[in-house]
């Protein structure tokens, strides 16, 4: 599948308009959940009749809400919720030579990769493509250059090459929350708190409202390691 023809075909559609798109053209297709973001790409494709296939990282280190938001999610829509562990014996291992708060000293790629990286890795194998709820304006370090159609070079898809898409890419933060309040969309009660980025409850904090979203990710870490790995390496269209 050339990236830049279907780059061009999404490029100006409204997020509902691309799932449409790029479910036509791939039947093998996973969303990623953790996030607002990413339920309103559940909501959009529940509604649409799609079906979707839905996983999640449980990394063993979550806030207590974030689980009960996971459940509720597949309560409200009526989906299962493939949940995704590490493998214990590499978890075992780290935290044993370790400790269990080493990303505080070493930083966090290490744990993320064993907690996040690693079994993503092996569950998008089973497809050809991937959807996240990721926006430019999350991070103006990490995510600016974000495009609707990328190929994902940091993991191997089913035909080898993976392709990710990123329907709410030019939507901001404003759009997300006012979707959700108009159409009721379940969120996760951290938010509330003045929590804007979510992860895991030892490297996520609340920020304050001038601050740039990823500030309360791995605040201890300079602004352009603010991932976890998921989203690293990216190509652009070609």
């Amino acid at each position: 599948m050339n990236i830049q023809t279907l780059q061009s075909q999404l490029d100006n559609k409204q997020p509902r308009d691309i799932l449409k798109t790029i479910y036509s053209q791939l039947d093998d297709l996973a969303i990623s959940f953790s996030g607002a973001e990413d339920v309103i790409l559940i909501d959009m494709a529940c509604k649409l009749g799609l079906k979707p296939n839905v996983f999640t990282l449980d990394t063993g280190r979550l806030h207590p809400e974030t689980y009960q938001f996971i459940q509720t999610v597949m309560d409200h829509y009526k989906i299962k919720i493939t949940v995704l562990s590490p493998n214990q014996d590499a978890l075992q291992a780290l935290t044993h030579e370790k400790g269990l708060y080493s990303f505080y000293q070493d930083g966090h790629k290490e744990c993320c990769g064993i907690r996040k990286v690693q079994p993503l890795k092996q569950h998008l194998t089973a497809y050809s493509g991937w959807i996240t709820g990721q926006r430019r304006d999350q991070s103006k370090t990490t995510r600016d250059s974000l495009n609707i159609a990328e190929i994902d070079t940091a993991f191997s898809g089913k035909n080898t090459e993976l392709l990710k898409f990123n329907p709410l890419c030019h939507w901001t933060s404003e759009q997300v929350w006012s979707y959700i309040r108009a159409l009721e969309v379940p969120f996760n009660p951290l938010h509330n708190q003045g929590f804007i980025s979510i992860g895991c409850e030892p490297c996520t904090r609340a920020t304050l409202p001038h601050q740039d979203p990823r500030e309360g990710r791995w605040w201890w870490e300079a602004a352009e390691s603010k991932e976890c790995g998921l989203h690293s390496s990216l190509s652009k269209p070609r």
